[in-house]
């Protein structure tokens, strides 16, 4: 036995582990979510500015959900290497790639100054941030799920989803602060320093991430000669229809969550009058109430299996759809707290809590890697930043109706129900496909 496996499984190793998957987690996402609040808050003015606020909005949210459909590639590329050379190398790289793309934000010049050639320039950052993104989240959660275990992997792999909550509850803070700046000082150069600011937290990640030994099951699959040659190959062979079990799911877990905590900013502000910094406040504590039930939901998966936490909460945001625009039309500080903590802090974790485990469990190792980030990646494209853009366009289409919105919210809760409660047959069909074409292999060998 060597030192690295002799340390597998004791409390040092796992909380280590732990750390160093929700620290990049947080840090990626932190990230990503500057520049989501920044759509909200600032780029219609410095980056698209028209004649017209909502088109401005509308093309600000573009360029945040364009990048969603860059997030497939970048998790191709990088699942690749986490399935062929390790899951740590590949968390370092992307890590590193997101820190300089947000850094870089913070530096652009603005529309009035260079013209298109801004846009463009925020556009390209926004590029890499999706390639990163793309392939952190499968790694993150890989490095937490195949150290974890066998009786504790819900837990383990709801840690580095609140690294989501925690990252999106740091870029709200660093808002937050920024905006009580006065409104000349905020517009000009004061939006810029938490991307500026975030280069900081990408070197102690990075430190984190140093220490870390690559996964025991990646470690096993390299040493008995089990690592695939095409990943992405392999995976769209034996495990096709897991990718889409995988990407009904994710659906229910991306748009739900971006109108709870993007598309509400705009919402509660430009629609119903609300103040900025209280929706941002109400952001915040709906982030902060999420990070721990995330962590319960995970050790309740833990007890009572993936499938019935995960489809509980999806029935939850189905069924809280309509009242989440209710409570915010009441247009008061206290609803607007109860609308977003609810959505975020209660309806939302079952389901984010228990989607990364559930995505692993159903990949075998050899493309792990690849099948989780194909079908979330996916997933995000599909109904992950095009949420909030669908949703201005909704609003705009319906003269300021909410209820195509909740319908919506509905449709992706209702595809989701159908898509995990076919997961296990999906799981059996392809193992059992596999098995019979390797004996086949066996015999003409």
């Amino acid at each position: 036995m060597t030192s690295q496996q002799s340390t597998i499984g004791k409390p040092a190793t796992n909380l280590r582990v732990l750390v160093g998957s929700l620290s990049g987690s947080a840090i990626e996402w932190f990230d990503f979510f500057l520049y989501a609040t920044a759509a909200a808050l600032i780029f219609d003015k410095q980056f698209f500015p028209t004649d017209d606020p909502a088109i401005s909005l509308m093309l600000s949210y573009l360029s945040l959900s364009l990048t969603f459909f860059i997030r497939p590639f970048g998790g191709i590329v990088f699942s690749h290497i986490g399935d062929r050379i390790g899951r740590k190398k590949t968390l370092v790289i992307t890590l590193s790639l997101m820190g300089g793309a947000t850094v870089a934000i913070g530096l652009l010049p603005t529309y009035a100054q260079v013209g298109v050639l801004a846009p463009a320039l925020l556009i390209l950052c926004r590029v890499i941030q999706g390639l990163a993104i793309g392939g952190e989240w499968g790694g993150a959660l890989l490095l937490a799920y195949e150290y974890a275990p066998k009786h504790r992997r819900g837990f383990f792999g709801s840690v580095p989803q609140t690294g989501v909550t925690i990252g999106m509850l740091l870029s709200t803070i660093a808002f937050a602060l920024v905006s009580s700046l006065p409104s000349e000082s905020f517009e000009s150069w004061g939006w810029r320093l938490p991307f500026i600011a975030s280069v900081v937290l990408v070197f102690v990640g990075l430190w984190i991430r140093k220490g870390l030994a690559e996964t025991p099951a990646f470690r096993e699959a390299k040493e008995s000669g089990n690592v695939a040659k095409l990943p992405i190959k392999d995976t769209l062979r034996d495990h096709w229809r897991s990718v889409l079990v995988a990407v009904g799911a994710k659906v229910v877990e991306t748009g739900p969550f971006y109108i709870f905590a993007t598309f509400v900013v705009s919402y509660a502000t430009g629609t119903i009058g609300m103040q900025q910094s209280v929706v941002l406040n109400a952001v915040s504590a709906g982030a902060f109430v999420s990070t721990f039930a995330i962590l319960a939901m995970g050790r309740l998966s833990d007890r009572f299996g993936r499938p019935p936490v995960f489809l509980g909460g999806t029935v939850l945001i189905a069924l809280f759809a309509a009242p989440f625009f209710l409570l915010l039309d009441l247009r008061v500080d206290w609803a607007v707290y109860a609308a977003v903590v609810i959505g975020l802090g209660i309806v939302w974790p079952p389901v984010t809590a228990t989607l990364g485990t559930l995505m692993s469990e159903t990949f075998t190792t050899r493309v792990r890697y690849t099948g989780v980030t194909l079908g979330y990646q996916i997933g995000a494209a599909l109904a992950g930043g095009t949420a909030p853009l669908l949703a201005t366009w909704l609003l705009s289409r319906f003269d300021g109706a909410w209820w195509p919105i909740a319908a919506y919210m509905v449709g992706l809760a209702l595809v989701a129900l159908v898509a995990v409660s076919l997961s296990g047959r999906v799981v059996r069909s392809e193992r059992a496909r596999i098995a019979a074409r390797e004996a086949r292999e066996a015999v003409a060998a």
